[in-house]
């Protein structure tokens, strides 16, 4: 029996998803539209192609329908919501959602595509980018007060580093911001 077993009992797997105020990515709209956008480009160039060069059948055109929305599939970011003890993510295939105030591990990948990997001690695990954070500072202070309260009761056993990486990176980014802000930035 793992320490995580009376916390089953004891608490619901998720809380109420409205109960207290709940924070959203403010700038999901404009990043779905923009992957609509990409994907009707595509679609448009391929037709105009294939109508261009007299080839254009049904048949293509259904091919080339399929491959725009395959790319809006892979363009379009999850929506991410978060309120008091827990996070979601929802994108058009899926919804994933986790405990924040029950954090079992936190990692931080670099790279390209830089990700922050959460997992709950359900076993739930959500994945997002760093910069919606960043960006979103109600969604922020979600996270983070589950996050500590994760840490101040024991149930974080892996990433408390990549915890603070992530805290200094956020801190960095939103002072940059409000440098830019008030034209203190150094050109």
């Amino acid at each position: 029996m793992t320490p995580f077993d009376s916390a089953r009992g004891e608490l619901s797997r998720l809380p109420e998803r409205h109960s207290g105020p709940t924070a959203s990515d403010r700038h999901w709209t404009r990043h779905r539209d923009s992957a609509l956008a990409c994907a009707a480009a595509l679609l448009s160039t391929l037709i105009l192609t294939d109508w261009a060069a007299g080839t254009l059948a049904p048949w293509r055109g259904v091919i080339w329908l399929t491959l725009s929305a395959l790319l809006f599939l892979m363009l379009c970011p999850p929506r991410v919501t978060a309120g008091p003890g827990w996070l979601e993510t929802r994108s058009l295939l899926r919804t994933r959602r986790l405990r924040t105030d029950l954090l079992v591990t936190v990692r931080c990948h670099g790279g390209v595509a830089q990700r922050v990997v959460l997992r709950d001690a359900f076993g739930d695990c959500v994945e997002l980018d760093p910069r919606v954070l960043v960006d979103n500072p109600d969604l922020w202070r979600h996270l983070d007060a589950g996050a500590h309260h994760s840490e101040s009761t024991g149930t974080l056993r892996c990433g408390r580093s990549a915890l603070r990486r992530l805290v200094r990176h956020v801190d960095h980014e939103t002072a940059l911001a409000v440098f830019r802000v008030s034209g203190l930035e150094e050109p």
